[in-house]
């Protein structure tokens, strides 16, 4: 049955009956616990992705490919972030390998991103920014000051994810000009200045909160940036 449901999955469509995939979903099921038999359907999944199988054939193995992959199925997710049908799905696979500490799939994220149109290159930037990618925060630097204002917009909110201090001195050197942007940058720097406060950095923190108290900043914002600074100092309302 599962050799069958294999055959079927190159060119199914999801206009066709979801009974015919079944082993493999029971397959991945039956996989759990067993290293070796995620790695045999795994390797079976994968290399669909290179082929010329349908394209919900292949968003079929991406979802799949979200639960049991490995770094084995980095190089075939990362094939098809430029492909604009295709990106979202690969990038979930990716950013769920990340997130668990695959490094191959932080770095197929951090490759693809010259390369790709601005509507995906938000998407890659926003999973980079889930997988707290440190190493990432020199390119999404260089993006803060992208033409297209999705792209900058998205780079700040994942510099604010990343909250490292370099991220938050990226951010402060942002020319935030649209108001979208502006607040992305003010929420990022927020972020930021919570977790480098958290992490014992309180002048770092303190820098922060101290640019966000003057009276062109809306009043929710400099309340917030008012409690920084009681933190930093110790103290509480």
């Amino acid at each position: 049955m599962l050799d069958q449901a294999f055959e079927a999955l190159k060119t199914y469509d999801w206009g066709a009956d979801p009974n015919l995939l079944k082993p493999i979903d029971d397959a991945i099921v039956a996989s759990h616990g067993n290293a070796d038999l995620r790695g045999q359907l795994e390797a079976r999944l994968a290399p669909i992705l290179t082929t010329e199988s349908s394209r919900d054939a292949k968003d079929f193995v991406c979802r799949k490919l979200m639960a049991i992959g490995t770094a084995s199925s980095v190089a075939a997710l990362a094939k098809l972030l430029p492909q604009a049908e295709l990106s979202h799905m690969a990038r979930y696979a990716l950013e769920r390998l990340g997130v668990i500490g695959v490094p191959e799939a932080r770095q197929a994220l951090r490759d693809a991103l010259a390369g790709l149109s601005p509507e995906l290159q938000v998407g890659v930037i926003g999973s980079l920014g889930v997988c707290r990618d440190e190493a990432s925060v020199p390119a999404l630097a260089g993006l803060l000051s992208a033409a297209d204002a999705a792209v900058a917009r998205a780079a700040a909110l994942a510099l604010g994810d990343i909250r490292t201090q370099d991220a938050a001195r990226a951010l402060a050197t942002m020319d935030a000009g649209a108001t979208a942007v502006g607040s992305a940058r003010t929420d990022a720097m927020l972020a930021c200045a919570e977790t480098l406060l958290a992490g014992g950095n309180k002048a770092e923190a303190m820098t922060i909160y101290k640019s966000f108290t003057s009276e062109n900043q809306s009043k929710h914002v400099r309340l917030a940036a008012t409690r920084g600074m009681l933190a930093c100092a110790g103290k509480s309302e």
